[in-house]
């Protein structure tokens, strides 16, 4: 009982940060100048992406080399991507299908979503079936890589936005509500008492799931691939809902498809440097899961020119595929 009320507790703190993270940023937005692409592409993606980037860094630096500790640690990289790609995916599609009340097509920059999911597949691409290199350098070589991607992708994304669609009408910034047009240091303010509050929100929730899943025996690996991504996910998913509520379509679906681009480039270059990088075969399944579900919004993407929620959802068919594999195997 006592970690179900954490649970929800920490559920509440998570939410009240991502309201506060989503305001902040969209007016840091404002004061760069930049589009809706970056913004959701960028800042919130990388900002939100935080809590389960400490995660693997936590269980690679923090112990010797246990396996099970290393296996948290994969786990935990390649269940973000995974996550993002499946059940973020279903929960912006059921959240645009209530909000809207048809399956109408999203509202988006094409060209953005577009950019996005092709540097997601690219780099897990890269990142996954690296591991079936024969030696350590040429591990560390695409290690060097991956980082190197990403920055080409930030550099492309916010050329593409300066000057790109505005965002329209913003609500006051939440700590300086009777101030027009608040000052930088006010809006960095924010959003740094919003990410504490997120990452404080996403460690009590997961420290609770944890908790909980131990006692029923899951394994290591099995944990950090579902429950540990659920939890650290969860701004990610909070902010999409939030900005497709306000039919900010680009900023929701570029925070998700963004933070995959970050989570396969940057986050699996630390797995690439500091642990031997043997996915196991269920570590391996997710992956391509993933890259699955990613190449069908690409390909639907192209072929129509837009996205319906109903496509969105169809990630959650490859989540449920995984899980299935998963109760099979235990």
């Amino acid at each position: 009982m006592k970690d179900v009320v954490i649970m929800l507790l920490s559920l509440g703190l998570i939410l009240a940060s991502a309201e506060a993270f989503t305001n902040g940023v969209e007016w840091l937005g404002r004061r760069l100048k930049l589009g809706a692409g970056a913004v959701g592409s960028i800042l919130a993606a990388v900002g939100t992406a935080l809590p389960e980037t400490m995660v693997p860094l936590i269980a690679f630096l923090g112990t010797q080399g246990e396996e099970s500790i290393t296996e948290v640690g994969i786990g935990a990289i390649l269940g973000a991507p995974f996550m993002l790609a499946t059940l973020a995916f279903l929960i912006s599609g059921l959240a645009a299908l209530i909000f809207r009340r048809a399956n109408q097509p999203l509202r988006i920059q094409g060209g953005v979503i577009q950019r996005d999911i092709t540097f997601f597949l690219t780099t897990y691409t890269l990142a996954i079936f690296s591991s079936f290199l024969p030696s350590p350098s040429l591990k560390l070589g695409v290690a060097g890589i991956l980082p190197l991607i990403y920055v080409v992708y930030v550099i492309i994304t916010v050329k593409k936005s300066k000057g790109a669609e505005e965002q329209g009408q913003l609500p006051p910034l939440y700590i300086t509500r009777q101030v027009q047009e608040p000052e930088l240091i006010s809006i960095l303010g924010q959003i740094t008492l919003a990410l504490l509050g997120i990452v404080a929100g996403a460690h009590g929730f997961v420290d609770a799931v944890q908790s909980v899943a131990l006692t029923t025996g899951i394994p290591a690996l099995v944990l950090s691939l579902i429950i540990t991504p659920i939890a650290t996910e969860l701004p990610e998913k909070f902010n999409s809902v939030i900005w497709l509520s306000r039919g900010k379509d680009t900023l929701a679906l570029g925070n998700i498809t963004g933070a995959m681009v970050f989570q396969s480039s940057v986050i699996p270059a630390i797995g690439l440097a500091l642990t031997p990088w043997k996915l196991e075969p269920l570590a391996l399944w997710s992956g391509i899961l993933a890259i699955a579900s990613g190449l069908m919004l690409l390909m639907n993407l192209k072929r129509r020119g837009v996205v319906y929620p109903s496509t969105l959802m169809v990630g959650g068919g490859f989540y449920l595929l995984f899980i299935f594999t998963v109760l099979t195997l235990l």
